[in-house]
């Protein structure tokens, strides 16, 4: 059974994380969430909580088939831990899909894996995007090999779907 990881952090965005949740479990993978502390409950945008199965030093040394990066304002903070974006790294040079969606963008630019790359996030990190070399794309889904990128909630039924692909 492949397993997919998925961050949380306080101010996540709540679609952004649950929806590709239960889409993924829908196909029958198993999701594990990493925050910073395992078992810590955090907070959504919008009021969702959602409990951390393991912390952010277990997903970086765990072996996932994919990772799943959500937005909200949760990516500032995920961008700063070391053992984030040693997971990100390790997953993307393994060729394992790195999704990211709206500022979870931030998180594969720290992790320096997006130059030359096309991609789509939020408008608002459309420069940050560019700046760290990639090329970003106002699509509602981009797929460039291992990176599976969305702008916002309105493109999570493609998001998830090209993920659930990816992973086939």
């Amino acid at each position: 059974m492949k397993k997919i990881v998925l961050f949380v952090e306080e101010v996540y965005e709540d679609l952004e994380l649950w929806y590709p949740k239960l889409r993924l479990q829908e196909e029958g993978f198993q999701t594990v969430v990493a925050g910073p502390v395992a078992g810590h409950i955090y907070t959504g945008k919008h009021g969702y909580p959602c409990k951390a199965d393991i912390s952010f030093k277990d997903a970086a040394s765990g072996s996932f088939d994919a990772v799943v990066i959500p937005g909200g304002f949760a990516p500032d903070r995920l961008r700063r831990s070391l053992d984030v974006l040693h997971c990100v790294k390790e997953m993307f040079s393994k060729g394992r899909p790195v999704a990211f969606i709206c500022h979870g963008g931030w998180v594969p630019i720290s992790a320096k894996i997006v130059k030359g790359r096309k991609v789509t996030g939020t408008v608002a990190i459309k420069d940050d995007l560019e700046n760290a070399g990639a090329i970003w794309m106002d699509q509602a889904v981009v797929v460039d090999g291992n990176l599976i990128s969305s702008r916002t909630p309105a493109d999570l039924a493609v998001f998830a779907k090209s993920l659930v692909e990816q992973l086939k």
